[in-house]
């Protein structure tokens, strides 16, 4: 199944991960504010000179609006540099401001601001509504309230910081595309799983309105959870961070640009699934296959990976809008019989399997969990500089979802064990591992099998707060995985060592929360 973990009191009432605290990153001096009649581009410098320009904290927020007071969403998730990008935003304000800011490892701060806007008349804007009631589809039917000018904005991941003239704040997700990928580890939002979850208007692939069924597909056409961008902050923030202080070749996407763009991965050094990452289109797999058979080394930085296969729609707001996922109504699904490869039930189900496993190395194996990280191959060149040893344990590292191995045919070999700990899922014992493979075209995948990595990287994960030494080892592994990858086939200088048969692993799932 999986449940996302959100970051504020607004989204749905699962296991949570907040926002990075501040104490775990560095402080920052604060810019100076813009004319509300003015609209101002910061000067954008070669993208080697990036890393140099000044950082701010600026683009947390210091008023929450986690009632809706400001909200709001793009027209696009991604777009190229020089796109211009419509934001359509409700509030109950006279007036407010946008903030555009780029995560990255700038001088004295984690994101820099590359635009503001003027001051915009404030409008309360239509309530939700159905765009397709039989599938419980919710929109925001909003108009277009400022158009963002992405000219010379450098790719990257950005955040949108809304700032209402009675001082509420909000913020919004936004990717700015890079034009390819050759050359470059790819860093991936996960937007798809983002979406499934979000239940802006009563309505996520989890749920429906009170008395009412959950929704089978829904809508890029309205905001996430208040206060915005919480599952950017979760999954996304913290590796843009360490990987852009590492100064290698970046490339920007997200997962929908890898189901619909063609060659999106062609020559890429890697590819990073940054977070939670559930929901895949039958594309999706198609492509990051193929480019780990073309030498693309993969890290999977999350747990729960592509277990649910959805399938995209366009509307008349654009391409690729809608998220179809009947899940465990896959038998509803209109397209089983017409169409069984593109089910949008399990992908380890019939009528056509193709478990998770066969490309993470790993299977989905329980919700919830709390369990220690506890290390058994101290010596895999990825835990370099982390001082670890054989039986180390980091508290609370492993959750709230966690993977596993299945020693079957779809699981790949080489395959080296890094992690194991037994825990009890549903009053039943079962374990979880993080992995590392190597593919014959000389790729390397790594695995975290926990969906706590990237969150345990910032140093709070809800509702611990992960110990210093947690953070460093998270840390430390992905920049190793980043440093290694960006170098080309990992595998050929660190092939995995297959050690699968000296752990006690059902070739059966027997745990009823998976």
């Amino acid at each position: 199944m999986g449940l996302l973990s959100t970051m504020t009191s607004a989204a749905p009432a699962r296991p949570s991960a907040q926002q990075p605290r501040e104490s775990v990153l560095p402080r920052i001096a604060a810019l100076p504010s813009f004319s509300d009649r003015e609209s101002r581009v910061v000067p954008v410098a070669a993208a080697a000179e990036e890393n140099d320009l000044f950082g701010t904290s600026d683009w947390r927020l210091s008023k929450p609006a986690t009632n809706g007071q400001i909200e709001g969403y793009t027209d696009r998730a991604s777009a190229v540099p020089g796109t211009r990008v419509a934001l359509k935003v409700s509030t109950e304000a006279r007036g407010f401001h946008v903030e555009a800011y780029r995560f990255g490892w700038y001088d004295g701060g984690t994101a820099r601001l590359v635009w503001a806007s003027r001051t915009v008349q404030g409008q309360r804007q239509a309530d939700p509504s159905f765009y397709d009631y039989s599938r419980r589809t919710v929109v925001a039917r909003w108009q277009t309230s400022v158009r963002l000018p992405t000219g010379g904005w450098p790719a990257g991941a950005y955040v949108l910081k809304l700032v209402a003239s009675d001082g509420w704040q909000a913020q919004v997700p936004y990717v700015v595309r890079s034009t390819s990928s050759d050359g470059r580890v790819a860093l991936v939002a996960p937007i798809t799983t983002w979406q499934a979850y979000n239940n802006w208007g009563g309505y996520s692939l989890y749920e429906g309105r009170p008395g009412d069924r959950r929704a089978w597909a829904v809508s890029f056409d309205r905001p996430y959870p208040a206060p915005g961008a919480d599952q950017m902050l979760f999954g996304v923030y913290s590796v843009v961070v360490r990987a852009e202080r590492l100064g290698i070749p970046l490339a920007y996407f997200t997962n929908v640009d890898v189901a619909t763009l063609p060659d999106v991965l062609r020559g890429a050094r890697g590819y990073v699934s940054m977070g939670h990452d559930e929901y895949w289109t039958p594309r999706m797999r198609r492509v990051v296959l193929g480019a780990r058979d073309q030498g693309t080394n993969l890290a999977f930085l999350g747990a729960d990976t592509m277990y649910w296969r959805i399938r995209l729609q366009d509307t008349q707001t654009g391409p690729d809008r809608v998220v179809i996922g009947y899940r465990s109504d896959a038998h509803l699904d209109p397209l089983r019989h017409a169409r069984p490869a593109l089910t949008t039930g399990r992908f380890r189900d019939p009528p056509v399997p193709q478990p998770e496993d066969s490309l993470t190395g790993v299977g989905y194996e329980c919700y919830p969990v709390d369990a220690p990280y506890v290390v058994t191959t101290p010596g895999w060149w990825g835990f370099k500089g982390t001082h670890t040893t054989a039986g180390e344990e980091f508290p609370h590292l492993v959750g709230v979802e966690a993977d596993r191995v299945y020693p079957v045919a779809s699981t790949p070999r080489p395959l080296q064990i890094l992690s194991n700990v037994r825990y009890r899922c549903g009053g039943i014992d079962t374990s979880a591992q993080s992995v590392y493979y190597t593919a014959r075209s000389g790729a390397g995948v790594f695995t975290a099998g926990t969906l706590r990595w990237t969150c345990a990287m910032s140093g709070r994960c809800a509702p611990y707060t992960m110990a210093r030494r947690t953070v460093r080892f998270t840390t430390t592994v992905t920049d190793n995985l980043l440093r290694e990858f960006a170098q080309g086939p990992v595998g050929r200088r660190h092939p995995a060592h297959d050690n699968v048969d000296r752990f006690r692993l059902p070739a059966v799932n027997t745990v009823p929360a998976s």
